[in-house]
């Protein structure tokens, strides 16, 4: 009986993936394949954000997934460690659903695989050319890789399938939810970790290793992409920026907290491959009222955006009523109000009314991006991070948190983050 409890919350703390999950993908995949006419999948990871070989794998990534219609499935790597790796998961009983690792993820290992498999004469799916990420707005195939592949199989027919990629892995399984909700769940313990450390007198650092040693002691990464850092972490009064920290990027010292400070951090709990994130905003008293005012407008944009995804709504409109608040105050935003999560696929607009930040006119700034596949249709068991901004001049709140829309509505698995909190 003791030995059940036992396992019983090792499930709920450690929740993994079956191979009913792997069957479910696969299946779904498959059925893809054949709407779309296609022989054959190649699935890039290698630095992209979202790792997509990860999805047919559920294994390491990083790498470039080739899925057969029939057939076994291929993973390709740049290293052998991942090779010795999956050897060692195999030799210790730690399930794979991949059995076929190699060393190749380049395109001449690409061309020699669909050459053995018999695809150099295929209609071939190709995900990862033609797609948009956060930091990869025009994918993230390298030039060299993909030019190989097209100059050494000129009778292949290559086609771009990442959109419909993407809105087959948008919706979610029962599994998958699972690991979203931990995700969160680890989110909110550092969220309450950080609320706990913050005061003045602290430097940034020790903030920073607070918030990613809960992370990783639940185990947990955090973001996992070469252009930025595993949190994002800003302070001040009234600093509109974001981003990683200066003192992570280059030498300079940690800054210390002060009275009057906004210390804001987006963390990017991902457990089991599914990530969440979290948009903390801590106020060390005295408050300044204007930024108790942009709390209030990105509260009020928060609850817009939970009264109004629901499935069937576009998109495009959930963006609408989320900047409403923000056009009745008068307030401009830097970072995305919404998008999807697992993958980042959808996004709105950023840098809407930035023309109202002082000192901005000393660069060449044109207005604001547009949203990224505003007529995508909500529909239910998807993941979406409301991430509501408010700026009046350099002041600047961000709060936040992951949701999950379902058919009776949408679910906040986030609480601390989706409004301004008072440190002490």
């Amino acid at each position: 009986m003791i030995e059940k409890i036992q396992a019983s919350k090792q499930e709920t703390r450690w929740p993994r993936l079956s191979e009913r999950e792997r069957d479910r993908r696969w299946g779904r995949m498959r059925e893809l394949m054949k709407v779309q006419g296609l022989e054959c999948l190649v699935v890039f990871g290698l630095k992209g954000k979202e790792q997509f070989d990860g999805y047919l794998s559920n294994d390491r990534t990083g790498g470039i997934a080739i899925f057969p219609l029939e057939g076994e499935l291929v993973q390709l790597f740049w290293h052998p460690q991942y090779l010795v790796s999956h050897l060692e998961s195999s030799i210790r009983g730690e399930s794979s659903w991949v059995r076929d690792v190699r060393v190749g993820a380049t395109g001449a290992g690409v061309v020699g695989v669909l050459q053995e498999k018999g695809y150099d004469k295929a209609n071939i799916g190709v995900v990862g050319v033609n797609i948009y990420g956060a930091g990869e707005v025009e994918g993230y195939v390298p030039y060299n890789t993909w030019t190989h592949i097209v100059d050494h199989l000129p009778q292949a027919k290559f086609h771009e399938v990442s959109r419909a990629f993407v809105e087959l892995v948008l919706v979610k399984s029962d599994e998958e939810l699972q690991l979203v909700r931990r995700a969160a769940e680890i989110g909110e313990l550092a969220a309450d970790a950080m609320m706990k450390v913050t005061r003045p007198g602290i430097s940034e650092s020790e903030i920073y290793a607070t918030v990613m040693y809960q992370l990783f002691l639940h185990g947990a990464n955090g973001l996992n992409v070469p252009y930025a850092t595993p949190m994002i972490l800003q302070s001040g009064p009234d600093n509109p920026s974001w981003g990683p920290p200066i003192w992570l990027l280059r030498g300079f010292f940690p800054r210390i907290l002060q009275k009057g400070d906004l210390v804001q951090a987006e963390i990017f709990p991902t457990y089991g491959g599914m990530e969440a994130q979290i948009q903390m905003s801590i106020a060390i008293e005295p408050i300044e009222p204007i930024n108790k005012e942009c709390a209030r407008i990105a509260r009020n944009s928060y609850e817009a955006g939970m009264k109004s995804l629901r499935p069937g709504k576009t998109f495009g409109e959930i963006v609408e009523a989320m900047e409403e608040p923000l056009k009745q105050a008068g307030a401009w935003h830097l970072t995305p109000l919404i998008h999807s999560l697992n993958p980042l696929s959808v996004s709105s607009r950023k840098g809407v009314g930035m023309e109202n930040l002082p000192g901005i006119e000393r660069y060449r700034w044109e207005g604001p991006t547009k949203d990224v596949l505003p007529d995508t249709t909500i529909q239910a068991n998807t993941v979406w991070e409301l991430e509501p901004n408010a700026c009046l001049g350099k002041h600047r709140v961000n709060i936040g948190g992951t949701v999950i829309v379902t058919n009776e509505g949408t679910v906040s698995l986030n609480r601390l983050s989706t409004e301004m909190r008072v440190a002490g």
